[in-house]
């Protein structure tokens, strides 16, 4: 069984430097690629990897949406960055998709499908989709499992691991993570993510699934400018320290202020503690 648990360390991704790349439009399934959106920032992505070792990161991931192109040269150039500055990218992060949708799952599994070979060619260790946005009834983690099944499948030919998270309706709750984990037996890695819970049983439900967590997105809320909320900060990290995981804590800022660059740097101080 393929699986993630190396060591542990930090990462980041893009989405923390949105901003920092100017903002780059969003688009999904059946959307064009809103090029001209892109390259508007302080920095380009190629430009990031060797901004995230002066940032004392080594670890990355990238979001669909912040490739600019999908042309093999580009992604050529992307690897290549990554590989001079000795940045490990581990994931392609795919943010659209419903392969639960009773009458789009299919459109939307291959339009999925296609960012295997993205991920591929930049040399992504994993690829992360979302299980589906439908509510968890058996019809719908039965239709999750079956197109999970068939990425991982794919996935695994071009030695790329296949991801979810706890994220959008399908697996809102530690219970249909659990059921589904338990059909998948292996096949599929779990993101563990802090802030897709919200409220104080959210403690109880991470710790439910932090031992089948293989990558953490480790997002800090912010009380105030720059200031995270250290006590939840904290009590999420001891859940992944508890359940005595291994992989990377990629860390999520999206707060309201403008300087990324400081909000991660806030965030990697607390994060650091627990990769060594």
């Amino acid at each position: 069984m393929q699986t993630n648990n190396q060591s542990a360390r930090v990462s980041v991704s893009t989405w923390s430097l949105h901003r920092t790349l100017g903002g780059p439009a969003f688009y999904g399934v059946g959307d064009p690629l809103p090029a001209d959106t892109h390259n508007k920032g302080a920095y380009s992505l190629l430009a990031l990897p060797e901004r995230l070792v002066v940032a004392g990161i080594s670890t990355m991931e990238i979001c669909h949406f912040h490739l600019p192109t999908l042309d093999p040269g580009y992604l050529g150039e992307l690897r290549a960055a990554l590989e001079a500055a000795q940045v490990e990218l581990f994931s392609l992060l795919v943010d659209d998709g419903d392969i639960t949708h009773p009458t789009n799952g299919e459109r939307d599994l291959a339009w999925i499908r296609q960012w295997l070979d993205v991920a591929q060619a930049l040399g992504a260790r994993c690829m992360r989709v979302i299980a589906g946005k439908s509510a968890p009834s058996p019809q719908a983690l039965e239709r999750s499992y079956q197109a999970l099944s068939i990425l991982a499948a794919e996935a695994r030919e071009r030695d790329v691991r296949l991801m979810t998270e706890n994220w959008f309706a399908l697996l809102s709750t530690p219970q249909s993570v659990q059921a589904l984990f338990e059909r998948l037996n292996g096949e599929v890695g779990l993101c563990l993510d802090f802030g897709n819970w919200k409220g104080h049983e959210k403690y109880a439900a991470l710790e439910e699934i932090a031992p089948l967590a293989e990558s953490c997105h480790a997002k800090a809320s912010f009380d105030s400018p720059y200031v995270l909320d250290q006590e939840d900060y904290l009590r999420c990290l001891d859940i992944t320290r508890l359940a005595n995981f291994s992989g990377p804590y990629t860390l999520i800022y999206d707060g309201p202020d403008q300087d990324e660059w400081k909000g991660l740097a806030n965030e990697l101080a607390v994060a650091q503690q627990y990769v060594q």
